[in-house]
């Protein structure tokens, strides 16, 4: 079947509509008026992260479409008009959310967030305080006449009109939120005010400015292309090569210029020519930018937030490593809690029987134990390999802190290279009892982070199935040697799949069964779920099962191509996407297979990067207890009508009519505290 544009929607628009979703959550009066303030704050982030990745993507794309170069099926007529246009949308519905609804409910809880207003005479001692005694410390005020300027990536800045009576010109001064807090928090009688550090440098200017009069002062920030420029053929010492580029990252190319409205045109023309800034994304917004400083909003009542909620515990008879021998062992974070897969490299530093280790790193806690861990076992004597991706974005630095710290302790270290990125989150530890040696696995759909596992929904096995195992250790052997590509003999994975092996053929044929029993007029349905759904092949074989009668269940959290409900293309095709108190990050796959289901949780999204570019590892799940589990809860996802929307056939968010009112993540965490330890949640099938 040709494939059509038309089949298959913009990816960039399809996560404008998922941070709109974001935005929606945000002016929820159901959901708590901190966790509101917080959905403001990840959609501020979240478009952050868009402009500095996907906009210079799309400028570079419009190039090319100039010259004539239109490899790319992402080139399309106008696509950089049509993001402007929603993200304008979007960030007028914003203000109002948070000026007409959220500002004043704080009100009604004596909380005062000044927005857009001056700051009251009775406040002005403190705040004058505030700026001589903190703020002033970090202000740097540059004039551009006298030393070049140049705005570096996100900061904040006021850009101060100067007059001498006869000419006007311009200094430039930072707003320090990267050093200090963006708010000011004051308690006056029973009244809390919260204060933008921006208002407090602009109400003291007279004081940095002396003898001069002012005009007025007008923020704006700069946001720049974040990627690194690492080519395939790099052969040379790749962490230092990226540090480098970290030291870039602050002026690469502008995408996009914000800047407030009452700005008059001469400073704004100004400004595009003193930074070149004239090919970049020009907007106005708000008087205030970087609002993912809400996520620092400096209260810190427990009753404006979601109510906290303990994780169950597993506990183990003996050791955790003797249960894995006994049994499969499934968690669902942060339902369950993470220490049981801290236990697990943790009970490795001491077990005098663990002789290796070896695991994948991707994005870990700045502050991580799970790398003490692995530290400590290697000054026991252990053997211990770790593959650390130098190219998790963002998280570049944190990485290539703790890949210096455990090669000094004679931990091996095995860096990515460009023209290979290991997504797979796998732990592997080889243990050498008298009586019983073997591998003990641990396979995961999100990072071995302990931080970020309190708000991502995830699932981690821990096994000790040998023939999982064995393919495991042949993957990291694989890793170990550095050859890539045709370097390396071809490897055969028969249990789990791995992308650049057996991913993409294995998932083409589990459709194709599902295909071949409907038309057979049998049982077929196939349901997923993953954060991105981007890969045309595979949409394509999910649009041929539709035609063929296949009923297809997706969950989509984020990026979806798909276009589902089109009389013959994808009539049986239903897309969920869930947006709470946690960001749902797991994915799995369940195919029918006449009801025998075949299984599998795993690391990869359906993207093209996952899929051809990255090592990924989907893992499955053949305990049928543990199936029960996922089935479970995925069944309560699919049945959620209070976080959950629908995708229309251009990916936009359709609110659904709540009938049962289930909200999923509430519902699996009381059906897990329900069912703890003596339960059938946490028993394997024998």
């Amino acid at each position: 079947m040709a494939k059509n544009k038309k089949r298959f929607v913009s990816r960039d628009l399809s996560w404008l509509s998922f941070n709109g979703r974001v935005l929606d959550e945000s002016a929820r009066k159901d959901v708590p008026l901190l966790e509101r303030l917080k959905f403001l704050a990840i959609y501020s982030s979240n478009l952050d992260e868009f402009y500095r990745v996907r906009i210079p993507v799309l400028m570079a794309l419009k190039e090319l479409k100039k010259k004539n170069i239109t490899q790319s099926t992402y080139i399309k007529k106008g696509i950089l008009k049509k993001v402007k246009k929603t993200v304008s949308i979007q960030q007028e519905s914003f203000g109002h959310i948070l000026q007409n609804e959220i500002i004043p409910a704080l009100k009604t809880e004596n909380i005062y967030l000044l927005y857009n207003e001056p700051i009251p005479a009775s406040l002005k001692k403190e705040t004058r305080d505030y700026f001589f005694n903190t703020i002033a410390a970090y202000l740097e005020i540059i004039y551009p006449d006298k030393e070049p300027f140049f705005p570096k990536n996100n900061q904040l800045y006021f850009a101060v009109s100067l007059s001498d009576g006869s000419k006007c010109s311009l200094a430039f001064l930072n707003i320090p939120s990267d050093i200090v807090s963006r708010f000011f928090s004051l308690q006056l009688n029973r009244q809390r005010y919260i204060i933008f550090i921006d208002d407090i440098i602009k109400e003291n200017l007279p004081y940095i400015f002396p003898n001069t009069p002012l005009v007025n002062a007008y923020s704006f920030k700069v946001t720049r292309d974040a990627e690194l420029d690492l080519q395939d053929e790099f052969t040379g010492d790749i962490a230092e090569e990226i540090e480098k580029q970290l030291s870039l990252r602050e002026y690469g190319m502008a995408t996009r210029f914000l800047c407030e409205p009452s700005i008059p045109d001469d400073v704004y023309t100004l400004l595009l020519q003193s930074f070149q800034l004239e090919h970049a994304n020009r907007m106005v917004g708000g008087r205030y930018h970087n609002l993912r400083d809400f996520f620092t909003f400096p209260i810190k009542d427990d009753y404006l937030k979601y109510p906290r909620f303990l994780p169950a515990r597993l506990e183990f008879p003996s050791s955790l490593f003797d249960e894995i021998k006994r049994r499969d062992i499934l968690l669902h974070t942060p339902y369950d809690s993470y220490d049981t897969v801290l236990r697990f490299f943790n009970e490795a530093v001491i077990n005098p029987y663990v002789q290796e280790m070896y695991t994948t790193m991707y994005r870990v806690a700045s502050d991580s134990r799970i790398i003490d861990a692995l530290i400590n076992a290697a000054r026991n004597g252990k053997k211990v390999t770790v593959f650390i991706e130098l190219k998790a974005r963002f998280d570049e630095a944190n990485n290539i802190k703790w890949a210096k710290k455990m090669k000094a302790v004679g931990i091996q270290i095995i860096y990515s290279t460009p023209q290979l990125k290991v997504h797979a989150k796998i732990a592997l530890i080889k243990l050498s009892t008298p009586t019983d040696p073997c591998l003990l696995g641990l396979f995961s759909t999100g990072n071995f982070n302990e931080n970020t596992a309190n708000t991502y929904t995830d699932h981690t096995l821990m096994t000790s199935n040998p023939l999982m195992t064995a393919e495991l250790s042949t993957l990291f052997d694989y890793l170990n040697s550095k050859q890539f590509g045709k370097e390396y003999p071809p490897l055969a994975f028969e249990h789990l799949l791995v992308a650049r092996f057996n991913l993409l053929p294995s998932f083409v044929q589990l459709i194709d069964n599902e295909i071949n029993n409907a038309l057979s007029g049998l049982p077929a349905s196939i349901t997923i779920k993953v954060n991105n759904l981007e890969e045309e092949t595979l949409i394509d074989k999910l649009y041929e099962a539709s035609q063929a009668g296949v009923m297809v269940h997706l969950i989509v959290r984020s990026i979806c191509r798909i276009r589902p409900g089109i009389t013959g293309l994808s009539e049986r095709i239903r897309v969920t996407r869930i947006v709470g108190q946690f960001l749902e990050h797991g994915r799995v796959f369940i195919f029918h297979h006449l009801g025998e289901e075949k299984l599998f949780l795993g690391s990869a999204d359906w993207m093209d990067r996952n899929i051809y570019r990255r090592i990924e590892v989907c893992f499955p799940i053949y305990d049928q207890a543990l199936k029960r589990q996922i089935k479970e809860m995925v069944h309560i996802q699919l049945a959620d009508d209070l976080a959950a929307v629908q995708l229309d056939q251009d990916a936009q968010n359709v609110p659904i009519i709540p009938t049962q009112h289930i909200r999923s993540q509430q519902a699996i965490y009381l059906l897990i505290k329900q069912k703890q330890v003596s339960s059938d949640l946490y028993e394997t099938s024998e």
